[in-house]
């Protein structure tokens, strides 16, 4: 066993599991139509100067199954709040009572919902191709330490498991995403 190989191998699959992480929380952000406090993950807000995540400066919670509550630690941002979901690619419309934000999420056409799976696929495929870069540069990684051929070919024939189980992986979470997008 060659220890630089290995290590190039734990790297490899540390990389496509953070890759499987990112695609997760890019599903988070796109709208069922039930409501999840992480679709509000890419909102962020000048606050003293600072461009702060919207959940650092205020409490997001589920009201029943399709809406979501925003109540601000400092009411002197409820409209900076609303401007920037205005703003967002979310397509809600908050509605402020002075003490907080309701987001009401509508159900979602069968329309709407078949250009939210091919928005899945998409970010699906970028994964895919991430993982498969990452599974290009542990190649080039082993192919560059002396190893014997039989050594490299076993190798490089690991780093291709490992693409193929997150690949399979990325599939899953497509199908499960897609399901859920599905299910009225």
């Amino acid at each position: 066993m060659n220890e630089q190989a290995d290590m190039i191998l734990l790297e490899v699959e540390e990389r496509m599991e953070k890759s499987i992480e990112a695609l997760k929380r890019d599903f988070n952000t796109i709208r069922t139509g039930r409501a999840n406090p992480s679709l509000l993950d890419r909102i962020a807000i000048e606050y003293y100067s600072v461009e702060t995540p919207l959940k650092q400066i205020a409490s997001i919670s589920v009201v029943e199954g399709n809406q979501l509550f925003i109540k601000p630690y400092d009411k002197s941002m409820l409209k900076q709040i609303e401007q920037a979901i205005y703003a967002s690619d979310l397509g809600l419309n908050p509605q402020n009572d002075g003490i907080g934000i309701r987001l009401i999420l509508p159900q979602p056409t069968e329309e709407r919902r078949r250009e939210l799976i091919k928005d899945v696929e998409r970010a699906g495929e970028q994964a895919k191709v991430a993982i498969r870069n990452i599974r290009r540069d542990g190649n080039d990684n082993l192919k560059k330490i002396s190893l014997s051929a039989d050594d490299e070919k076993g190798y490089l024939d690991d780093v291709q498991e490992l693409t193929n189980t997150f690949v399979k992986r990325v599939d899953e979470e497509i199908k499960h995403k897609s399901d859920e997008l599905l299910t009225i």
